[in-house]
C-alpha cells in the first residue's frame, strides 16, 4: 500500500528580497503570497533582512502583536528582530532580523561551515559576509519558532531558501533542527551567471564546463561552492525553468528532481476603467519627460518601447536593444516614431535639477501639451549617475551618435533608478509606468526565468524575449510552436553567436508592430494577457506542492535511517 504524500503544516521562507524590492526574486516571493496564505493562512512566515536601519519601509506594516509571546522569548535568546506584514496582496507574517551582531563570529561560523560541507569561505569577497551573516540569522529565527511555537503543535514544518545567499543557513537548520525539511532554490546558478557576464560562451559549451574550476578562474570560488553544496545537502534541489535545470546538472553536478516556474497574480493589474485612466496617465508623464528632456512633442501614436530588469548590460541583452533600436533609424518600414525607454538601475546620482525643475512647472500646472521647445544638454538621460563617463547605456549611445534629435525616428531615453514613485521625475512605481508601454523587449543572453516579459504580458504589453529565457521556452511550449508577437510574445531564437540576428529581429518586430491596425493591435494585447493568464499562481503552485512532498519524504528517510 501506497504512503498517503505529506503536505506542510507551517513554511518558512528566507530571501535577501523580503520586504527589500531589488530584482526577480522579489517579485516571485511577493506575488505568490496571496496563494501561499489561501494555502496556509498565518502558517507561512517571510524571514528577510532588516537592512532599514530606523527608516521608514513602505513595504513592511510592523505589529508588535505577531508572535508575540515569541518575540519575548528571542530577545532574551539574543535575537533582534521585528514582527508585522508584507504590504503586497494576502499580506504574509514577516519577520525582519537584525544580523549585524553575527559579523564577530563570522570566523566561527565558517569555520563549523567547512566541517559540515567543505566551503572554503577564505575564497569569499564583497557580499558573502553580509548574505552569510543574515542566512544565520535567519536560521536561528526559524530555530526559536520552530522549538519555542511549532514542534509540540505541528509535524510538517518545511524551509525554504531562495539563492546562495540563504544557504548557510539551510545547512545549519538541516544539522541542528533535522526535523525540519529543507528546500533550496537557485534562480541563477553564481557560475552560471559569471560566464555569461564575463563575454564567455556559455550554452555550446556548457558541456564541456567544470563549475567549480570555472569558479576559481572567475574568482566566484566560495558562492559556487556554498551553492554547490547546498544544492547536494538540503531535501529538495529547485530551480525555475529547464534552462536553468541543464545549467544545475552540469555546473553543479545535481539535478532537480521538480521545477519551479515563476508564475504572476493578477490582483496586481487594474481593471476596467482603473486600467485605461492608469495606461494615459503612464503614457502622458511618458511624453512629458520625453518632451522636457528633448524640447520634442510627442503625440499619443508615438510607439513606446521599453527594456527594463537588472543591470546586467550583455546579459539582459541591454546591448542589443540599443543596437535594434540604431538600426531602426534607418528602417524604412518603420510606421510610426519610436520613444524607447531604458529602465535598469545604475549607480544613480540625483535627479536632473534642469529636468526637475521643467517637470515642477508641469506639475504646478504652468505649462500644458508639452510646451518645451528647446533640449536639455544631453537629452538621453533623466538622472545624474556617479560613473557617467563609464557608464555602458550613455556610453552606447554616444558611439552610436545617438542624441534625439528632431529629425530621428527614434529616440533613447536612459530611466537609470527603481521606479517605486520616489524618483523625483516619474513619481510612479514601475508597474504604474510599465502599464504605458506598446511594446516591451527583453532580449536576453541569461536569463533563468524573466519576470519582465511575464509582468508586461499580464499588463496588456506584448513583448520580445529570446528561447534563452526561461519564459520564452515556457511560452513556445504553450504555443507548440515558435510564438510571434500576435500571440502576445515574439519568441527569438538566440545563441551564444548570433548577436546581429537578434537586432535585426527586434528591429523588423517593431517596425511590423508599428504598422498593425487598431484592431490588430488590440488581438495582440489580448492575446498577450490571456497568455500571462496561463502563468497565474493557482496554476504554478502545484510545482511548489510537490517539491514540499519530496522534501518532507526526503526529511522522513533521514530521520528514519538514524
Amino acid at each position: 500500500m501506497t504512503k498517503a504524500k505529506k503536505t506542510p503544516d507551517f513554511i518558512f521562507e528566507s530571501s535577501w528580497e523580503v520586504c527589500n524590492k531589488i530584482g526577480g526574486i522579489y517579485t516571485v516571493l511577493s506575488t505568490r503570497a496571496k496563494t501561499m496564505q489561501d494555502m496556509l493562512e498565518d502558517r507561512v512566515v517571510f524571514i528577510g533582512p532588516d537592512v532599514w536601519d530606523g527608516k521608514d519601509n513602505p513595504l513592511f506594516r510592523e505589529d508588535r502583536n505577531i508572535l508575540k509571546s515569541w518575540t519575548a522569548k528571542a530577545r532574551k535568546e539574543g535575537l533582534e528582530v521585528r514582527t508585522g506584514r508584507w504590504n503586497i496582496p494576502g499580506e504574509p507574517i514577516v519577520v525582519l532580523v537584525d544580523f549585524r551582531k553575527y559579523f564577530e563570529k563570522r570566523n566561527e561560523l565558517y569555520g563549523e561551515l567547512w566541517e559540515i560541507a567543505g566551503v572554503d569561505s577564505t575564497k569569499g569577497y564583497g557580499d558573502y559576509d553580509e548574505a552569510n551573516m543574515f542566512s544565520y540569522a535567519a536560521a536561528l529565527v526559524v530555530e526559536s519558532i520552530y522549538r519555542n511555537v511549532l514542534k509540540k503543535k505541528y509535524a510538517n514544518v518545511v524551509y525554504q531558501v531562495h539563492e546562495w545567499m540563504c544557504c548557510l543557513g539551510a545547512m545549519f537548520i538541516k544539522k541542528y533542527v533535522p526535523e525540519i525539511a529543507t528546500i533550496f532554490t537557485t534562480h541563477a546558478t553564481t557560475i552560471g551567471r559569471s560566464i555569461a557576464g564575463n563575454n564567455k560562451p556559455l550554452y555550446d559549451y556548457l558541456w564541456a564546463y567544470n563549475g567549480t574550476q570555472m569558479s576559481q578562474e572567475l574568482n566566484v570560488e566560495a558562492k559556487h561552492n556554498m551553492e554547490r553544496e547546498t544544492a547536494h545537502r538540503v531535501d529538495c534541489f529547485t530551480t525555475v525553468s529547464s534552462v536553468t535545470e541543464r545549467e544545475c546538472e552540469e555546473l553543479l553536478d545535481m539535478k532537480c528532481p521538480v521545477i519551479l516556474p515563476n508564475g504572476f497574480e493578477a490582483d496586481f493589474v487594474p481593471k476596467g476603467a482603473a486600467f485605461a485612466s492608469t495606461r494615459a496617465a503612464a503614457r502622458k508623464r511618458i511624453f512629458d519627460v520625453a518632451n522636457a528632456l528633448t524640447g520634442q512633442k510627442f503625440d499619443d501614436d508615438t510607439l513606446v518601447v521599453a527594456t527594463s530588469g537588472r543591470y546586467e548590460f550583455r546579459n539582459k541583452g541591454i546591448d542589443v536593444f540599443l543596437e535594434a533600436m540604431n538600426r531602426s533609424l534607418r528602417n524604412d518600414r518603420l510606421a510610426k516614431n519610436v520613444l524607447a525607454l531604458v529602465q535598469v538601475p545604475a549607480w544613480v546620482g540625483e535627479p536632473r535639477n534642469d529636468l526637475s525643475e521643467r517637470m515642477a512647472m508641469i506639475d504646478k500646472g504652468g505649462v500644458e501639451n508639452q510646451p518645451f521647445t528647446e533640449a536639455l544638454e544631453c537629452p538621453v538621460i533623466t538622472h545624474n549617475l556617479h560613473n557617467m563617463d563609464n557608464d555602458s547605456v550613455t556610453g552606447m549611445l554616444k558611439y552610436f551618435d545617438m542624441w534625439n534629435r528632431p529629425e530621428d525616428k527614434v529616440k533613447v531615453i536612459f530611466i537609470p533608478c527603481y521606479l517605486d514613485g520616489r524618483d523625483g521625475i516619474f513619481g510612479r512605481k514601475y508597474y504604474d509606468m510599465l502599464i504605458g508601454n506598446d511594446l516591451s523587449v527583453y532580449p536576453s543572453y541569461y536569463e533563468p526565468w524573466g519576470y519582465t516579459p511575464l509582468e508586461s504580458v499580464a499588463f496588456h504589453v506584448p513583448c520580445v524575449t529570446t528561447t534563452l529565457s526561461g519564459f520564452g521556452m515556457w511560452a513556445n511550449s504553450v504555443k507548440g510552436d515558435g510564438c510571434n508577437i500576435m500571440d502576445g510574445v515574439e519568441v527569438i531564437t538566440r545563441t551564444d553567436y548570433n548577436y546581429s540576428e537578434v537586432a535585426d529581429r527586434i528591429k523588423d518586430c517593431v517596425a511590423k508592430y508599428s504598422a498593425l491596425s487598431a484592431e490588430d493591435v488590440e488581438k495582440a494585447r489580448k492575446a498577450a494577457n490571456m497568455l500571462s493568464r496561463k502563468a497565474l499562481w493557482k496554476n504554478f503552485i502545484k510545482y511548489y506542492v510537490k517539491a514540499y512532498e519530496i522534501a518532507l519524504a526526503a526529511r522522513d528517510k533521514r530521520l528514519n535511517s538514524k
